[in-house]
C-alpha cells in the first residue's frame, strides 16, 4: 500500500471528491454506462497496472477489478480510506496535472481518464503525461461530454437539479470527436492509436488510444 498527498494548485482547486455526497439516480446510471464502455475498452484486467485519474472518493469503475489487477494507481483530490489502506494501490489525493509528475514512465498497462478532461485548465498537459506513463502496447480511455451533453447536463443541474450542479458549473469546455482527436495528438498520441467515438446517447465523446 502507498498513499501520498501531492501538492494542490490554488487555481480553481475543488475541496471534494465525486463521490464523497450521496449519488443521484442519474449518477447511478451514468456510472454504470461508463462501466460498459471501460470493461469493452480494457477487457481482461487480471494481472495488469491499471491507473484511474480523477477516480472519484470511492473509485466506483476500477474497484470492481482490484481484486484482479496486479495494481491501481488513483488519484483524485480525497480518496475514501479503505483504497487507502489496499495493499496494491497506490493512492494520490491532489489535483491534475500536478499529480502525475512523480509517475514512472511507461509504467501502467491501462490509463482511465473518465468525465475529467473537462475540468482542467491544462487538459493537454495531463494528456502528456497520460502518454508517457502508459507502457508500449498499453490501452488509454478518455470520456468527457459533447457540446450536446452540454444541454442536458446544464438543464439536469441548474433547472431539474438532478445532479449536482457543482460539477457542471466547473466544466471549462465540451468536446466532439474532432476536438477530442486534435487535443491527442497536440499531445502527443499517433493517429494511428486514436479511435474517437460516442456513447450515452452522444451525450458522451470518448476515445480509446492503444499505444505502440
Amino acid at each position: 500500500m502507498s498513499a501520498t498527498r501531492s501538492p494542490r494548485s490554488t487555481r480553481g482547486a475543488r475541496e471534494r471528491s465525486y463521490g464523497q455526497d450521496p449519488a443521484t439516480a442519474a449518477d447511478r446510471l451514468g456510472r454504470w454506462l461508463s462501466q460498459r464502455r471501460v470493461r469493452r475498452a480494457f477487457g481482461c484486467f487480471r494481472g495488469k497496472r491499471v491507473g484511474d485519474f480523477g477516480c472519484g472518493f470511492h473509485a466506483e469503475l476500477v474497484r470492481p477489478y482490484l481484486f484482479e489487477v496486479s495494481h491501481a494507481v488513483l488519484v483524485d483530490i480525497a480518496l475514501a480510506d479503505d483504497l487507502k489502506q489496499a495493499s496494491n494501490v497506490t493512492a494520490i489525493e491532489g489535483t491534475l496535472p500536478g499529480a502525475l509528475d512523480a509517475l514512472e514512465a511507461q509504467s501502467l498497462d491501462f490509463v482511465l481518464c473518465n468525465n475529467v478532461l473537462e475540468h482542467l485548465a491544462e487538459p493537454r498537459e495531463a494528456l502528456r503525461h497520460f502518454r508517457r506513463i502508459v507502457k508500449p502496447g498499453g490501452t488509454c480511455l478518455f470520456s468527457v461530454p459533447s457540446w450536446r451533453g452540454k444541454f442536458f447536463l446544464e438543464l439536469a443541474a441548474f433547472q431539474l437539479r438532478l445532479i449536482d450542479p457543482v460539477e457542471v458549473e466547473e466544466h471549462k469546455d465540451y468536446f466532439e470527436r474532432e476536438d477530442l482527436w486534435r487535443l491527442l495528438v497536440s499531445a502527443g498520441f499517433k493517429p494511428s492509436e486514436i479511435t474517437c467515438g460516442s456513447h450515452k446517447l452522444g451525450l458522451n465523446t470518448f476515445a480509446v488510444c492503444r499505444v505502440k
